[in-house]
């Protein structure tokens, strides 16, 4: 098993009371619910965000990096004008 590492927080009183009687409810300890309430919410997170490209959206990216093309105008322009907002 990993060696276990320390996430703190604070939350104020009536959070903590609240979180503690929802662990109770759970027939959890604070700790353990916590956890598992964190953890099964960053489960959620990662895969409600997680980008998933198409077989086409795929192909294209890929013969987009093996292309030899070069910026065109716009892409251009753009690196100018960012070049002139920090003053190089």
């Amino acid at each position: 098993m990993p060696a276990a590492t320390k996430i703190d927080f604070k939350v104020n009183k009536k959070a903590k009371t609240l979180i503690k009687k929802a662990a109770a409810k759970a027939g959890l300890s604070l700790s353990d619910f916590a956890k598992g309430t964190v953890l099964t919410e960053a489960r959620h997170v990662l895969e409600q965000r997680q980008t998933v490209l198409s077989d086409r959206d795929r192909d294209i990216f890929l013969a987009m990096l093996d292309a030899d093309s070069k910026p065109n105008a716009a892409l251009q322009s753009a690196v100018k004008d960012y070049a002139d907002s920090i003053g190089r």
